[in-house]
């Protein structure tokens, strides 16, 4: 399998490219700045330096050529004011989709956030309903494309060990989850098509990663 993903020098995105190659997957990461080339390297990973604010569709299309799925777990990052959340967050989200249906992607899987698909509570600091708003139009949009999408929601995220156990559901993530846990999450997505179409929020919990997608995925085979 060959695989693009978006903000490849991310916490997370390092973890997959890192689980992806060490299976045998080919996988491009896509980072703006040149300094993160050697990292990406040393993961396995090639990266290729593109800066997702000023790319076109058709642009970013070219570098998706013959990849099998697309991953964005690009984002802002700490610090960053709501400007930045809507450029990068929401609207980076959205050149991505858009490249991936000019490419003839078809398989998209978007790293979103606990609290996205609802409003900011009242009295929310700015910078995080900001985000949130985002990645709430980020998923809304992705939805809408004719592309074969998985939309995964994680609760507030650790750098502490993967467990390998999760809870992966559709009501509202509560707790945390280790980012190790998170890029297995999405490993397995991507070898499980049937989770097409699905929103699912992600946190730690006691069932084994690949049950927890092979169940997601027969619960939504089940309902059609």
């Amino acid at each position: 399998m060959y695989v693009v993903i978006a903000g490849g020098h991310g916490k997370i995105a390092r973890r997959l490219g890192r689980l992806l190659t060490g299976r045998g997957d080919t996988v491009t990461g896509l980072v703006r700045n040149p300094a993160h080339r050697e990292d990406l390297l040393a993961d396995g990973t090639s990266p290729l330096v593109c800066d997702l604010e000023a790319l076109t569709p058709a642009d970013l299309a070219v570098h998706l050529a013959g990849a099998d799925a697309v991953v964005f777990a690009a984002g802002a990052g700490p610090g960053s004011g709501a400007a930045r959340k809507d450029t990068v967050d929401r609207a980076a989200a959205v050149l991505l989709a858009d490249a991936a249906v000019l490419a003839g992607v078809r398989r998209y899987l978007m790293v979103s956030t606990r609290g996205a698909g609802s409003p900011p509570p009242a009295g929310a600091d700015e910078t995080w309903a900001a985000y949130v708003t985002a990645k709430t139009a980020a998923d809304e949009y992705l939805m809408a494309q004719d592309l074969d999408w998985t939309v995964l929601r994680p609760a507030a995220l650790t750098d502490e060990p993967g467990a390998g156990a999760v809870r992966l559901t559709a009501g509202r993530s509560v707790g945390d989850v280790p980012r190790e846990d998170v890029a297995a999450v999405l490993a397995a997505l991507l070898d499980v098509p049937e989770t097409a179409g699905l929103v699912l929020e992600l946190a730690g919990g006691p069932e084994p990663v690949a049950e927890a997608v092979a169940r997601a995925a027969a619960e939504r085979t089940g309902a059609r």
